[in-house]
């Protein structure tokens, strides 16, 4: 029989990304004993059941507040801080929008973006491949974290003091790139090493 495999979370607010318990209670009893639920390293429960029963489940769970996601090789949904600042100073509504614009787009290989809303980064965004940290009134943007492998690495500096009005062009624009340019199941960080990073900014920075 066949199945399909989705991504779900719970959004995120003050305090960090966190599941309430009528959201699993709901998540458990929709998606049926026979389904699997899977962990995933970015903050997504990875949800394989039966087909033919998917979309009925998918619009019970978001009901219940749930945001459902492609799972495989698409953009991430966005892996923030705890925004421990407050909503405001950290740029929650920034982080949203973000969110919004680049969650569950077909990619190359599967493409984590990470938010940090102040300089302490506490949502390791220089591990994700595109990782943005504000800083006050601007952001920066880092590219190339990778913490898988042997040869994990810290992102490095892309572009400084961003402006909030061309933090989401950049962002789309850098993964457009990738759609267009990238090899089939091409990490980022290769990526990048194969196309520069002065070609990426050539290309997003204008």
């Amino acid at each position: 029989m066949a199945t399909l495999k989705f991504a779900v979370t719970p959004g995120f607010e003050v305090g960090g990304t966190m599941f309430k318990p009528e959201q699993l209670a709901v998540l458990g009893t929709v998606v049926g004993s026979d389904a699997r639920i899977e962990m995933t390293t970015f903050k997504q429960l990875y949800v394989e059941m039966q087909e033919e029963q998917a979309e009925e489940a998918k619009a019970k769970l978001q009901q219940a507040g749930l945001a459902l996601y492609p799972a495989g090789m698409y953009t991430k949904s966005l892996i923030t801080c705890n925004f421990c600042k407050g909503a405001a100073e950290a740029g929650m509504s920034t982080a949203k929008a973000l969110d919004e614009a680049v969650a569950g787009l077909a990619a190359p290989s599967p493409l984590k973006i990470g938010y940090s809303g102040c300089a302490l980064a506490t949502g390791e965004p220089l591990l994700k491949d595109i990782g943005v940290v504000k800083m006050r009134d601007a952001y920066d943007i880092y590219i190339g974290g990778d913490a898988k492998s042997l040869k994990a690495a810290l992102g490095f500096l892309f572009l400084e003091r961003v402006p909030e009005e061309r933090l989401l062009p950049v962002v789309r624009g850098l993964i457009q790139y990738f759609q267009d340019h990238g090899k089939k199941k091409e990490k980022f960080s290769k990526f990048i090493e194969r196309v520069t990073a002065e070609t990426l900014r050539e290309a997003v920075a204008g």
